[in-house]
């Protein structure tokens, strides 16, 4: 499947990415895995919205052999908030990254937070009624409160309406409202307000460096441009990233494959 890839600082060179098939011989060799893995979208299919989502024994089960491999240590990078990751994943010798890294439970239960909650929180308490006012009454959007971030989905929405409703939210966010400790982050028909550290990139820096498992391979399997910092930190570690999409666009990813039954079954045939 052709898909463009950003393959140098010079510009996007259109080519057909590999699939990810061509590395499970490879990996099969390989001593150490530090397996990196978002959630929606890779591990499971979108729903209406992310509270539809509930937690699927198909994948506890794939995670939890995984877990066990002496050769893998996993983790789970989500945009969605820690406290839901865990209920979807109660699996405790796995590290989780909930709101693209800010707040974290290593697997010893160890919580790990980026940014002070109390820094930021009052702005969203003071934000949130203004969104909710904003969509009331339209249908096909949803605003999800994540604690430490709030977003507005309008994937379900009217192409027309969900633009113009987003367009509106984000002429809320001044300079002045967002501060030193927050910031947008645009996804398709999604805007969300979040801690200005809330990068999957960031965070894979820290696990990087904060766990350190020698002569290990980083792979890290996303879907959407909220992956594609965490991709750049891979690559940067030579390591593997791997795009899930089954149609065209730009990407920083490597490998793809095309869903997350692919997902489910790469994982099995290179890991385990």
């Amino acid at each position: 499947m052709a898909l463009l890839a950003a393959r140098n600082a010079q510009g996007v060179e259109a080519v057909t990415l590999p699939s990810a098939d061509e590395l499970i011989p490879r990996l099969k060799e390989t001593s150490r895995v530090d397996l990196y893995l978002d959630y929606d979208g890779t591990l499971a299919v979108f729903a209406p919205t992310p509270d539809d989502v509930l937690p699927d024994g198909t994948v506890i089960g794939l995670i939890s052999q995984l877990a066990d491999s002496p050769k893998v240590r996993v983790s789970i990078v989500s945009g969605r908030r820690l406290g839901h990751i865990r209920k979807l994943i109660p699996i405790s010798n796995i590290l989780l990254a909930g709101t693209y890294g800010v707040e974290m439970q290593t697997p010893d239960g160890k919580e790990i937070h980026q940014i002070a909650y109390d820094s930021i929180r009052p702005t969203l308490d003071s934000l949130k009624p203004r969104r909710q006012e904003l969509i009331e009454g339209k249908g096909g959007f949803y605003l999800e409160d994540k604690g430490w971030a709030l977003a507005i989905h309008a994937r379900k929405a009217d192409e027309k309406e969900g633009l113009q409703i987003l367009g509106d939210a984000e002429r809320m966010l001044t300079p002045s409202l967002l501060g030193e400790h927050l910031q947008k982050i645009h996804g398709f028909r999604f805007l969300e307000i979040g801690p200005n550290n809330a990068d999957k990139g960031h965070a894979l820096q820290f696990l990087f460096d904060r766990f350190k498992w020698e002569d290990s391979t980083p792979i890290y399997i996303g879907d959407d441009d909220k992956d594609e910092d965490a991709f750049q930190a891979v690559n940067d570690r030579k390591g593997i990233s791997i795009l899930v999409a089954n149609e065209a666009r730009e990407t920083k990813a490597q490998y793809l494959l095309n869903s997350p039954v692919d997902v489910h079954q790469w994982l099995k045939d290179a890991l385990l």
